[in-house]
């Protein structure tokens, strides 16, 4: 009953998130509540909520106080280099962004923190998306499975908690999987590349007046403000591969993306104007590409750069929890790059609406995780899975294991899968001859697809920075994130790993 209710609750969600028919804030708490009443368990539903809340806390404080701190990091212009590295690389080609996009989100998971690379990437791309009018649920599923992929360092989270489930060596399980990662990696890069392509054949390429290469272009995406005559004139044209493509445009078009919104395509909010005419009304809340913003701190780059650079050790070394670390680094940020009180509350206000947002689908997400581990949902759907293992596939525990990691890693948070499903799967395949650490890291090819899981906190860090709805986010990133994992599996029984 608890494994047909199990299920039932996660499709239900999933089904009404991608068909919009409620939000996810509304359905992470009322679908599980509901269940939890089906399941005769409503008298507890409070026990479970506040548990769940506990153990999610941490987490909401680390997302609240990093979102502030990459803000400022944004507002002061520490990755305003990084931005202008992807740009000359991109040349306003829909293709190069995209690939842009996965680089940029692969490197900066170096650190090992979903919440981080999110941040990062979409407040250097998102301008550029909107400004050529290229598919925001790209950019999300593009850096969602490029993260994916990375999450998998030891330092990542789920290298770890294999070993100590299976009392394993990290280093064992880790390094001889580095093959069939970069692999996937590379299979991400390639994805990206289609994708690219394919926008660039339903926007085409953005091209500078009397320049009659596309690949020569560099757009300049800082805006001039409306009513001068340089807004007055197209700014850029579009070559577009498809006759029905409209052969130009201005910059100051609206344009619509997949996620379903139609936003104009005016600068970041609080770019400076250019000429006499009012500023642009703010709207996007990014100002990663306006050189002249208020908030910049050229003098302070060096302490901006070595502050993050200390933090992303602490992090990585484990000197202190992670919250606590990014709380000491934001108000440090805070303080010394914005010494008057005015600025400071000026700067928590400007990214009060992400904090806001994260903070309320992490305390959501706390009643569907509750609700789940704690009615014994999660339990039951875990056992099924394993007990319906056809016995002749005993001695091929590694693949099922690393086919099951998919969906188990995407319904299960990572502790609930490798604490609690993980040991029960490397018995089965230890009765069979199957080496715990081929079992380990068979366990982490599901990674790419956990990324985009309604129970990771940092999708939604992704998806609401962004302004992308979760579930345009999920219908399209879901099959691209599953074929990755499909192909780091299958390198990894190519090379022998698994």
């Amino acid at each position: 009953m608890l494994t047909f209710l199990g299920f039932a609750m996660i499709a239900t969600f999933l089904v009404l998130i991608m068909m919009k028919k409620m939000s996810p804030i509304a359905a992470l708490v009322l679908i599980p509540a509901l269940f939890c009443v089906f399941a005769g368990k409503g008298a507890h539903l409070g026990d479970y909520v506040i548990e769940g809340v506990g153990k999610l806390a941490p987490t909401a404080a680390m997302l609240m106080f990093a979102i502030v701190y990459f803000g400022v990091m944004i507002d002061v212009g520490l990755f305003d280099p990084i931005v202008r590295g992807i740009l000359r690389f991109c040349k306003a080609d829909p293709m190069r962004v995209v690939v842009g996009t996965a680089v940029l989100a692969a490197i900066v998971s170096l650190d090992g923190d979903g919440s981080t690379t999110f941040m990062i990437t979409v407040s250097a791309m998102y301008p550029l998306y909107k400004r050529l009018g290229l598919s925001l649920v790209v950019m999300t599923g593009v850096a969602a499975t490029a993260n994916g992929v990375m999450n998998t360092l030891p330092w990542g989270g789920p290298t770890a908690r294999a070993a100590t489930a299976l009392k394993l060596d990290v280093a064992d399980i880790f390094v001889p999987m580095i093959p069939a990662l970069a692999v996937g990696l590379l299979f991400v890069f390639v994805l990206a590349y289609v994708l690219g392509v394919r926008e660039r054949r339903r926007v085409g390429t953005l091209v500078l007046p009397g320049q009659a290469e596309p690949e020569a272009a560099e757009a300049e995406l800082v805006p001039a403000a409306p009513g001068t005559a340089a807004a007055a004139a197209p700014a850029v044209a579009v070559t577009s591969e498809s006759p029905s493509e409209s052969p130009s445009m201005s910059t100051s078009t609206s344009v619509e993306g997949s996620a379903g919104s139609t936003a104009s395509a005016a600068g970041p909010a609080g770019a400076a104007p250019h000429g006499n005419g009012p500023a642009p009304a703010p709207e996007d809340g990014f100002q990663g590409l306006d050189p002249d913003r208020p908030t910049l701190r050229p003098r302070l780059y060096w302490f901006n750069a070595g502050l993050t650079v200390a933090l992303l050790t602490a992090m990585i070394m484990e000197l202190l929890p992670i919250p606590v670390l990014f709380l000491l680094g934001a108000a440090l940020a805070l303080t010394v790059n914005f010494p008057h009180m005015p600025d400071q509350k000026a700067r928590i206000a400007a990214h009060a609406d992400n904090v806001l947002n994260v903070a309320g689908m992490v305390f959501a997400a706390a009643v569907f995780t509750g609700v789940l581990t704690g009615t014994g949902m999660v339990k039951h759907m875990a056992d099924w899975l394993v007990g319906a293992i056809p016995e002749g596939m005993g001695p091929h525990m590694a693949l099922v294991t690393g086919l099951l990691s998919l969906p188990l890693t995407y319904f299960m948070s990572n502790d609930g899968f490798y604490f609690g499903v993980l040991p029960v799967l490397a018995e089965a395949g230890a009765a069979h001859g199957v080496s715990p650490l081929e079992i380990a890291r068979a366990s982490l090819v599901g990674q790419a697809l956990h990324m985009s899981s309604p129970l990771v906190p940092a999708v939604y860090v992704l998806v609401g920075m962004a302004k992308v709805e979760f579930g345009d986010h999920t219908r399209f990133t879901v099959k691209w994130a599953a074929l990755t994992s499909l192909v780091v599996l299958a390198a990894g029984m190519l090379f022998g790993i698994i």
